[in-house]
Order: structure tokens, then sequence, then C-alpha cells
């Protein structure tokens, strides 16, 4: 696969910061071919009907969030709506579903919407309703022509549900339109930021839709299943959620710990009931396996421990093990990177930086962590990506290895061998099931 010059330099802008790009990854998506394959027979069910979900196993530096965004870029182009949501310990707490239906609705997306495509999905939903009245014989010109379509979208959204959307959703949908045909558009903008969760739109935008209040956390569901049937109903096959960096919660107060668990756990627990939802969790192995994590909540451990038999592990089972980088793969990745770079003149950075150089780089690294290039591939593609920067810029560029003093906190203690975060007394107890507002 080959990148435009446009996503080209985005890759690499973003390798410079240490980040992982949102586009062109098949580009260089080297040695990981089996868990990409396990996740598109993931999606495949997704796309048939299926609720699912998937936990990406795998330590710091493994390409947990590579793969997570690579998902997102296969799922849109199987047809999936998409959102990317990344843990935070300020902003959202699992227990309170409001938090996580509000962040999967701000980082909604498509193949054509890269981000916020909630007002993009609703007028396609919309214009297909409107296609559907006028099929049934409806003159668009007629002075009803709006009052159908507005019952039609409460009957639709009703039977898309089985009848159990939200009031208030259907009131906010009609409302919407009704703002849109008046060309009312600020209005209609307010009360699409209320169904995704805002809790900042004044009480006299919510009368034109007759609704008081926020979506709170015990309805945050039924609105998420309603947002689910109006992405399919807008033409999509599906919605995949990537919750990324979960092990984050480890870091949380112990009862905020324990209410994230057991918000997950009914969270998977209720996936089936969610036709076209296909859910993507990334964490380490210190949140699956210890009992600050997954291993305190006995009902969620249970449901997704991680089996092997002989040392081999299913790719098929709740949790997908990513391995960590090694020289091979680190060498691969660097090579194909080489060949995408988007040089001023390509015939010196080929003639520079040959593969012996990168081979030669991969060694600096791997001398300096001790053989192990899986604790720093961040800021080994950093330094090639410096090298090549050097090169085409017309200077001269060293093969040099990964200055320890650059390593971020995560790698820091992953070279020593801690844990990222404060051990407590009560690390042990683990924590009883709850039942959630859900």
């Amino acid at each position: 696969m080959t990148l435009t010059r446009r996503d080209a330099e985005h890759v690499f802008q973003r390798l410079r910061d240490g980040l992982v790009p949102e586009r062109g990854l098949d580009a260089f998506a080297v040695g990981i071919e089996r868990p990409r394959a396990e996740i598109g027979r993931l999606l495949g069910m997704a796309g048939d009907g299926e609720g699912v979900f998937k936990f990406l196993r795998g330590g710091y530096g493994c390409g947990k969030t590579f793969m997570a965004r690579l998902a997102v870029l296969d799922a849109q182009a199987k047809g999936f709506a998409t959102s990317f949501v990344v843990v935070s310990d300020n902003d959202l707490h699992f227990h309170k579903f409001d938090d996580v239906y509000r962040k999967v609705l701000q980082e909604l997306s498509t193949s054509s919407c890269p981000r916020g495509a909630l007002p993009d999905i609703i007028d396609r939903w919309i214009a297909k309703v409107e296609d559907a009245v006028i099929e049934g014989g409806a003159d668009e010109t007629a002075p009803d022509f709006d009052a159908r379509v507005e019952e039609r979208l409460g009957e639709e959204l009703a039977s898309l549900t089985g009848g159990k959307a939200p009031e208030d959703l259907v009131r906010v949908l009609r409302a919407v339109f009704q703002q849109k045909q008046q060309g009312n558009l600020a209005e209609a903008g307010a009360l699409l930021s209320w169904l995704a969760g805002s809790g900042n739109v004044g009480a006299a935008v919510k009368k034109l839709a007759g609704i008081k209040g926020d979506i709170e956390s015990r309805d945050a569901m039924d609105y998420l299943h309603g947002i689910l049937e109006v992405v399919k109903a807008a033409g999509y096959k599906g919605l995949v959620i990537v919750i990324d960096e979960v092990e984050t919660i480890l870091r949380m107060r112990q009862d905020v710990r324990g209410k994230s668990l057991n918000g997950i756990r009914q969270i998977i627990d209720a996936a089936s009931a969610f036709p076209g939802l296909f859910w993507v969790f990334t964490g380490t192995p210190e949140f699956f396996d210890t009992r600050r994590g997954v291993a305190g909540l006995q009902p969620l451990h249970d449901r997704i421990a991680f089996l092997t038999h002989g040392g081999v592990a299913s790719l098929r089972q709740a949790q997908l093990e990513l391995r960590p980088f090694d020289k091979a793969r680190l060498r691969d990745v660097a090579l194909r990177l080489r060949e995408l770079y988007p040089a001023q003149d390509r015939a010196d950075v080929e003639r520079k930086a040959t593969p012996q150089v990168v081979e030669r780089l991969v060694d600096e690294v791997s001398d300096g962590f001790r053989g192990d290039v899986g604790v720093v591939p961040r800021q080994f593609l950093r330094q090639l990506v410096t090298m090549l920067d050097l090169i085409d810029e017309g200077l001269d560029a060293e093969v040099v290895g990964v200055d320890q003093s650059s390593l971020n906190e995560n790698e820091q203690l992953l070279i020593e061998n801690r844990y990222p975060f404060d051990p407590e007394p009560g690390d042990e107890q683990g924590y009883a099931p709850a039942a959630l507002e859900f």
C-alpha cells in the first residue's frame, strides 16, 4: 500500500511527536496479520447483527493503541461508524454511564466525517426517512409533508429499538428536524449537542423539544442503543467503540476502581442486547491480572480471564494478546517507513539510510536496553524519523541509540520493572459485584 503525500506527512508528524497516527496505518502494519484477522472476524459478526467485545492485552509498547486505531480504520472501510475514546481519570468513570455515553458521542466518526459525526449521521437517517415517506405516496410539496416525516421518525425509532427508545430521544430528533426545516440551524445544533451528552444547553432550547434536564447515568445506555439503531438506519453496518488505555483505572481511588470495573462488567454482560455494536478495550497485563484490577472482581475475571494451553493462547478468547516488538519486526517496520518517507530527494534518503544503517540503529537500541527493543518502540521510531529528517534536510545523520533521559514516565517504570501506580494496603481485597444504574 502507498500513501498520499498528505497522509504520509500526517504519519511522520505523528511519529515525530511520539504518537500513533490516525490514518495511513495500513501502510506499515507489519507482523500483526493474525490479531488483525481476529478483529476482522468480530467486525463480520457485528455486521451480521451480533453484539460483541474484545480486550486487547499487552505491555507498554506492544502496539495496543496502534492495533486499536487500525481496527477503527478497518471498521470504517467496512462501513461502520466508530468512536475512539482514551480513558482519563478526570472525566471518564465507567460506573457513570453518562460519562461513557458523552465521550463516545463526542468522538463519533465515519470515513467521511473524522470527528463529531452525529449531525451528519442524523441528517442521513432523516433523508432516508423522507425518501421512504415519498415512496409511500406522499407529496413532498404538500403542507402536511413535514408532519408526516416527524410521525415516521418516531415510528421508525420505536420499531428499531423495540419500543425501548427514551421518549426524550424521540422528541429531540423530531425537534431537530423541525428546527432545520424552519432554518433555525443554531437551535438544531444545540439540541444535537444535548443529544451528545452536553450539560450546557439552555432551558429555552430544551423547551423547543419539550425536554428538561440532561441525560443521566441510568438512561445513558438506552440512549446509546437508540443512537446505534439510528447509525444502522442511516446506512452504516454498525458501531465500533474503542476504549483505549483502560489500565488508567488502576490509578483511581479504590472505590472508583471497583465501580468502574463493575461498569465494564455490566457493559459486556449487556453486549448481546446491542446488535451491531463492537466494544474494543485495550489494557496492560497489570490491569487484567492483578487484584487491583480485573482479577479483583471475580465475576468480571470469570468472563474475560486470559487462558493458555501449553503456553499457547487462542486469539478468539475475550483477551487478544499482542506480543512485544522484537528486533526483526522493528527492523521490518523501520524499512517500510523508510520506503514511505515523503523525501524531497528519494535517491539521497535511500543512499544514506541503507538497510544496513537501519539495522545498526536497531542494534544500538537493542544494546542500550539489554536486547529488549519492546521497551521503547515509540522512542526508536522517533529516532528513525529524526535520522530521515536530517538526511532530507541535507545534514549529517549519525546512527545513535535512544537516550534514556528521553523516556516518558511509563517507559522509565517499565525499564525499572515497577508498577505505574502506588500500591495500597487494600490492593489484595478485591471488589464486590455491584448493581449500577444501567
